[in-house]
This record gives structure tokens, sequence and C-alpha cells, in this order.
């Protein structure tokens, strides 16, 4: 047995694509169904075996967000740039990483993501030492 890919289902492609190319992840694959009007796009780390499938209907449906799924995770080379590239995209950092550990923040469906620092904490720095949470995660 071996783990294959986590699905969430997703508003816009587009959005969300540019959402999680941000952090690193690049498309692998596209299917397309007519008979099922659904769009299904693969995306991984580079060199990563493990995916995530975004999952597109193309009839509009209204997804409500839940805690129940939990969140997906990523470890990141500089979790400060990371946050930073983010925010420039207009992103909203919900748990800052004021440990240099660990950030919250949420794709343009309101899935929570996990960022933690790749290897030891990176030393405290502002502005994200001090800034609050937003939101939940």
């Amino acid at each position: 047995m071996k783990y294959l890919h986590t699905m969430i289902r997703v508003s816009s492609i587009e959005d969300t694509l540019a959402f999680f190319e941000v952090i690193g992840l690049k498309e692998e694959r596209r299917y397309s169904s007519e008979k099922g009007r659904f769009t299904n796009v693969f995306l991984a780390v580079p060199g990563e075996a493990t995916q995530i499938e975004l999952t597109y209907n193309w009839d509009p449906e209204v997804y409500g967000g839940g805690r129940n799924f939990g969140h997906l995770a990523y470890a990141v080379d500089d979790i400060y740039a990371t946050c930073a590239a983010l925010q420039a995209h207009g992103v909203v950092i919900n748990r800052p990483p004021r440990d240099g550990r660990m950030a919250f923040v949420k794709t343009p469906d309101g899935i929570s993501i996990e960022l933690l620092q790749d290897g030891a904490a990176l030393p405290v720095a502002e502005p994200w030492a001090s800034m609050p949470n937003t939101g939940s995660w």
C-alpha cells in the first residue's frame, strides 16, 4: 500500500493553483470529464510523489467550511519568506510564524494549510513576532 493523494474541492482552479504555486507545488497532470462535469488537477512538490488533487465541479456549488477536515501541512525552506510571498499575493496569515517555526494560512476556498519551517526554527523576527492571529485556522 502507498499513499496517493488528498482531494479538496475548489471553486476556482486558477485561484487555487496560484495559491499552491506560491508555496512551491506544480501541476503534474489534469483530467476533465464532460460526462461527469468535473476537472481534476493533481499538484505536487517537484520530485515528491505525494500529491494533492483539486476537484472542480463545473456546476456551481457552495462548499461549507469545517474544522473536521483539519489541515494540509507543508515544510518550507524559509517560513518568513514563504509568508511574505503569500501576503504579497493577498493571502491573510491567520497564524503568523511568531516562533519562526509554524504558520497557518487558508486556500481561496478556506482550507487550512499549516506551514512548518524545515529543520530548526528560524530566529524570532519582526513583523512576525508581534503579529496577532487573524480569523481561524
